[in-house]
């Protein structure tokens, strides 16, 4: 039997079994695994693994498939299947000087563009927001779409704003940015006012907290067993295959269920963990949106 080798990981179950024994990872269903219950963790969906088998086909002598192949279907996939969130995994606040204290908005945003039958969510708007901190920059190079001083933009499903100003802490770091909102501006208002850039967003007084585990490629090279002599598959572990860090979510994933499965809106796929606890949802990264294989194989 001629066995199906995957760039980025190992598939030799004596060299999987040293990688559980000695700690690298947690158990055969760690979602960096490339076992069927660790792929299952990630967040992949049978469709996807059977679109990847497909596509691979059968094969005479052994060979290795790029990672980025099975990335890609999982992507195709749930860009199909999943619904959409807005999530903020590393949070600066947002305030709107000119909204309305105490005032909350219930603003419709779409599920699924992929599947209009979805429908919409409802998503609570208020004064204060988190946003991303990589989407505010004080001193932007040019093509800067994003927030910046005095610069315009527009809030996913919502309204545009303009920074007016920065608050930062004793150490220089920025810990509030204040804007200004243009009411006339709402999403489906019928607003001719255009601007380039657009943000996600979560209201403070509703946000979601959550665990999210970023998982990246179990090694660092396309292929561990290619060691010098003396060396082992294990040096080349990616010590940055995992990241956990404290996000916040839009209260619709309030009742969300170990192995459902979203799109975190310009983040990525995520699936729920079975570690979430009442209170405390963890959220595991299946992949991220931007797909390297399709880009390769379409020449752009």
């Amino acid at each position: 039997m001629v066995r199906l080798n995957l760039s980025y990981t190992v598939m030799s179950k004596r060299k999987l079994l040293e990688l559980v024994k000695e700690g690298h990872v947690n158990g055969w269903d760690d979602p960096r695994m490339p076992t069927i219950s660790g792929l299952r963790r990630r967040g992949y969906t049978p469709e996807s693994i059977r679109t990847f088998s497909d596509r691979v086909g059968v094969a005479k002598r052994e060979n290795v498939i790029d990672l980025a192949l099975l990335e890609h279907c999982i992507r195709e996939d749930l860009n199909k299947n999943a619904p959409r969130v807005m999530g903020v995994l590393d949070p600066v606040k947002l305030v709107i000087t000119n909204y309305p204290e105490g005032q909350t908005e219930e603003l419709q945003a779409t599920r699924n563009p992929e599947k209009p039958e979805d429908g919409h969510r409802i998503v609570p708007f208020s004064r204060e927001l988190f946003i991303e901190r990589n989407d505010f920059m004080e001193d932007p190079p040019k093509k800067f779409f994003r927030l910046s001083p005095g610069k315009e933009v527009r809030l996913k499903y919502a309204y545009i704003i303009k920074c007016e100003e920065v608050v930062k802490d004793e150490d220089g770091n920025i810990v509030e940015i204040r804007c200004t909102y243009d009411l006339e501006t709402k999403s489906g208002m019928g607003s001719t006012r255009k601007v380039k850039g657009t943000l996600h967003w979560v209201s403070v007084p509703h946000a979601i907290e959550t665990e999210v585990r970023l998982y990246d490629r179990l090694f660092g090279v396309e292929n561990p067993d290619d060691v010098p002599e003396g060396g082992t598959f294990k040096d080349h572990l990616n010590s940055d295959s995992l990241k956990v860090v404290k996000g916040l979510l839009e209260p619709s994933v309030t009742d969300a269920k170990p192995e459902d499965r979203f799109q975190f809106e310009r983040t990525g796929y995520f699936c729920v963990d079975k570690d979430s606890k009442s209170g405390l949802p963890v959220f595991n990264r299946t992949a991220s949106l931007r797909d390297s294989w399709a880009k390769m194989n379409t020449g752009r």
